[in-house]
């Protein structure tokens, strides 16, 4: 993963997924960290048959994807909260502006590469693809927020404008 003039934060090998995302047991569906830097962060969501979400035959509904790319951006800024000595923060998935399902589900044994790429603002782009072939499967902008305190720091959409937040009462 590249990114042009992106450092490369860290080349040891990176922490347990879980340690990074503010989710427990079955509900952490990506299987690790690939790849990070300060703008970007690679994952891996192995597709099996006692996967959360799979059906019958073990396959997992594309739309899934949403969930898989905002872990991954979870742990992108569980890595960057963990780099600063800060606390992993949980988030919250506001909705998506754009979405392309290539395919209509991943299949039992297939391994995913979920990239999450911060490329303007406060937006991030995030793409899925599978590992084996390196063929495009989702892509999405995601409109995310970060917690802060008993306030939600909103991340603009992607036209950069925000959600109307309720007035606050004086």
């Amino acid at each position: 993963m590249t990114t042009p003039g992106a450092r490369r934060v860290s080349t040891s090998r990176f922490p347990p997924v879980a340690e990074v995302l503010p989710h427990a047991g079955r509900m952490v569906l990506l299987s690790g960290v690939l790849a990070h830097t300060e703008t970007a962060t690679m994952c891996a969501a192995q597709i099996d048959r006692d996967t959360m979400f799979a059906d019958a035959d073990g396959g997992v509904p594309a739309w899934v994807a949403l969930e898989y790319m905002a872990q991954c951006i979870a742990a992108h800024g569980g890595l960057r909260a963990r780099a600063a000595g800060d606390p992993v923060v949980p988030g919250v998935l506001l909705g998506t502006r754009s979405l392309v399902l290539h395919v209509p589900r991943f299949t039992a044994g297939q391994r995913l590469r979920i990239t999450a790429t911060h490329v303007w603002g406060e937006h991030d782009f995030f793409s899925v693809r599978d590992e084996a072939t390196d063929t495009m499967l989702v892509e999405a902008t995601l409109t995310v927020a970060r917690m802060s305190g008993e306030d939600t720091a909103v991340v603009p959409s992607v036209s950069g404008t925000e959600p109307d937040r309720p007035a606050r009462p004086t």
